[in-house]
């Protein structure tokens, strides 16, 4: 995985021009765009799409700073107009390439990336691999922006929102692995984008033939294998944190990959005031 995430920071490189089609790439390294974008949102701590943006606006700002017309340069970097450039412009440099061209500056370079694993070996990670049929997710969603580090507040709400006897309810109605209330995150951003928004479910696991009740909405999960890792210690940040090392450690290190589907959370036990708590962490994969 790292030396894939290394050839395309080099296509991107050789092709700050042109259009880039990472799902050929990804391909064409013998695994998907899903995992790619997702790997690489994890490990450079932004979306491949910021960074081909960055990279793009970095080197165009030499351009910028010459005496072609800024729309000979615009549309060279993929842009229809110098409105839009200039938009994209000015959210890297802080400065519009008017600003630039009569003062030089100031401008923000992005570097190109370079991807190292380095292997540290004095954390063990608790996984397993399970083989799962096709289930549903039933329970009561929202749409809330993703957040990478701390309590979610907006899924705080959401939850606390919910009558109490509610979440007795969906726990009497689970009925199949992962067990108990659930986390669930699905349906966001690939590149996996802080701010984005994605489709929290508080709710159950339960066979794909269990009827759904009316007031609920409801997740169709199909058949696959799951990589659970489990976590202890403070929370949210013990299971922020494996979900950070499964990136870094565990996917570079194993032969699978993630595959499109749900991201789910199970706390197995917790502390009274969920200070602490025991989790698994659902991940969706495939063979690499």
């Amino acid at each position: 995985m790292i030396a894939t995430l290394n050839q395309i920071v080099d296509v991107v490189e050789d092709h700050l021009t042109a259009d880039i089609d990472i799902a050929a790439l990804a391909r064409g390294a013998g695994t998907t765009e899903y995992h790619v974008r997702r790997m690489f949102s994890a490990l450079a701590g932004m979306p491949l799409s910021e960074y081909v943006r960055r990279r793009r606006m970095t080197v165009a700002a030499s351009d910028v700073l010459g005496e072609e017309a800024l729309l000979d340069i615009a549309v060279r970097y993929g842009y229809g107009s110098t409105e839009a450039f200039g938009r994209a412009f000015r959210a890297v440099h802080g400065v519009s390439p008017g600003d630039v061209r009569r003062h030089g500056g100031p401008l923000r370079t992005q570097p190109q990336l370079r991807f190292r694993l380095t292997v540290e070996g004095n954390t063990t990670m608790d996984t397993r691999i399970a083989e799962r049929p096709a289930f549903r997710l039933i329970g009561h969603a929202a749409r809330v922006p993703l957040l990478h580090e701390g309590v979610n507040p907006h899924i705080q709400a959401h939850i606390a929102s919910l009558p109490a006897a509610e979440h007795a309810r969906l726990k009497a109605l689970s009925d199949t692995e992962p067990g108990g209330i659930l986390q669930v995150m699905d349906d966001g951003d690939p590149d996996y984008t802080e701010g984005s928004e994605l489709t929290y479910l508080h709710g159950v696991a339960v066979g794909e033939r269990t009827p759904v009740p009316d007031d609920f909405d409801a997740i169709e999960v199909s058949a696959g294998s799951w990589a659970v890792f489990r976590t202890s210690g403070a929370h949210p940040a013990a299971l922020q944190s494996t979900w950070a090392a499964t990136a870094s450690d565990w996917f570079p290190s194993n032969p699978w990959r993630l595959r499109p589907g749900p991201s789910i959370v199970a706390v197995l036990d917790r502390s009274p005031d969920f200070g602490t708590a025991t989790c698994e962490l659902w991940l969706p994969v495939e063979r690499a």
